[in-house]
């Protein structure tokens, strides 16, 4: 049997490295990524070579564009190295950075930087990705629970989602013709170091989310990387071009 392989961004620490375990436990082999933390990055490897499968991780700077074609090339070469081939299967763009900027305090610096990491970048990474993409494989994005109901200071991170929410169907239409699959999971607060930790380090702020919810909790990252993976399967083989929200049924 042909093994899979994901490439996922910011695999590493928090929901990445969540779903780059989620994915091996799903026999997929995984390419992982960087962006400061080599040993960190190192530790989720091994837990998926334990798991059974191939794991490799490369450094990337999401935020620096013009270091894309340098990455991808490097992408080729373990892929030449360790698979045998020149092509993955699955594009899981989860690298991020979180900022709470009220509009009155918004800069062009923080909006160029969030858009580049959050918008241009994953435009571009996806379009340069997806000639290395066997077909009948997918991409996954990734987006916010705050692209449907508001939270203050996340104007600009959430105004960068929704027009990710919007290539993802763009990929859907221009790339079905190959098979290929696009979906964007949204999840909804999160209990991880994203954001500086803000729920985690924010007793009141956690209890007030965890009674927005039916389920009486916030999320953990083992919540979001399960269907990330459930949609690199064949289970998944007829959802395409879906915004998936997985919150918890927060703020129904």
């Amino acid at each position: 049997m042909t093994r899979k392989i994901a490439l996922v961004t910011g695999g590493s620490r928090g929901l990445g490295k969540d779903m780059a375990l989620a994915l091996s436990k799903k026999n997929i082999d995984v390419i992982l990524t960087y962006n400061a933390n080599k040993d960190a990055a190192n530790e989720v490897v091994a837990s998926i070579v334990a798991n059974g499968q191939k794991a490799v991780a490369l450094p990337f700077d999401v935020e620096n564009l013009a270091g894309y074609d340098d990455f991808l090339n490097r992408v080729l070469t373990v892929l030449k190295t360790h698979w045998a081939t020149d092509k993955f299967d699955f594009l899981i763009n989860n690298a991020g950075i979180g900022a709470t900027i009220p509009i009155a305090d918004a800069t062009e610096a923080a909006f160029d930087q969030l858009m580049n990491i959050h918008l241009k970048g994953v435009y571009f990474l996806t379009q340069k990705s997806l000639e290395h993409v066997n077909d009948h494989g997918g991409v996954v994005f990734l987006s916010s629970g705050t692209t449907r109901f508001c939270v203050p200071g996340y104007s600009i991170y959430s105004s960068l989602k929704a027009g990710v929410e919007v290539f993802t169907k763009y990929v859907a239409k221009e790339y079905g013709s190959r098979g290929i699959r696009s979906n964007i999971v949204a999840p909804g607060p999160i209990e991880t170091d994203f954001n500086g930790a803000a729920i985690r380090n924010n007793p009141q702020m956690k209890n007030f989310l965890a009674s927005q919810s039916p389920l009486g909790r916030v999320g953990n990252a083992d919540d979001i990387g399960s269907v990330v993976a459930f949609l690199c399967t064949e289970d998944a083989k007829w959802i395409n071009g879906q915004r998936i929200e997985v919150s918890g049924g927060l703020n129904l």
